[in-house]
């Protein structure tokens, strides 16, 4: 049984990876790949929002909002994360409506369910964790 119920998993995730295979074009392999990439950089990550959100909403509001609202706000996207993570992990050979990789396109698609797609990008490297922001050549 355990077989049979492998064998199907996979069976249905080629055929929709092939199935989309001639709506996306050359990138029929590319986008799946990227949204299992977000998927689990999603659920790896996803607890980084309890920073990040009370860095961002510190930077717009103040101390008080961010050590309230901000924390608040963090675990709410922690959750939100996380499960838009494993959404992508499990769906990611097909694409979803409302999902085009263009935020300005509609239709079926590889792209994010949430934006920021990534838990940290370069606009919200809070404690810059990530990115460095400093030059690497200084003047002189």
């Amino acid at each position: 049984m355990k077989k049979f119920f492998a064998a199907a998993i996979l069976a249905v995730s080629l055929f929709g990876a092939f199935n989309a295979s001639a709506a996306t074009g050359p990138n029929w392999i590319e986008y799946p790949l990227e949204k299992l990439g977000r998927g689990v950089a999603n659920v790896a990550f996803g607890p980084l929002e309890l920073l990040i959100q009370p860095w961002d909403v510190n930077n717009d509001q103040g101390a008080i909002a961010s050590l309230t609202y901000g924390v608040f706000k963090g675990i709410a996207w922690t959750v939100a994360r996380e499960v838009v993570g494993v959404v992508d992990i499990v769906t990611f050979p097909f694409p979803l409506p409302g999902c085009p990789m263009d935020e300005l396109e509609s239709g079926w698609g590889y792209g994010p369910i949430m934006r920021p797609a990534w838990v940290v990008d370069v606009d919200h490297n809070a404690y810059n964790l990530f990115y460095d922001d400093s030059p690497i050549v200084t003047a002189q």
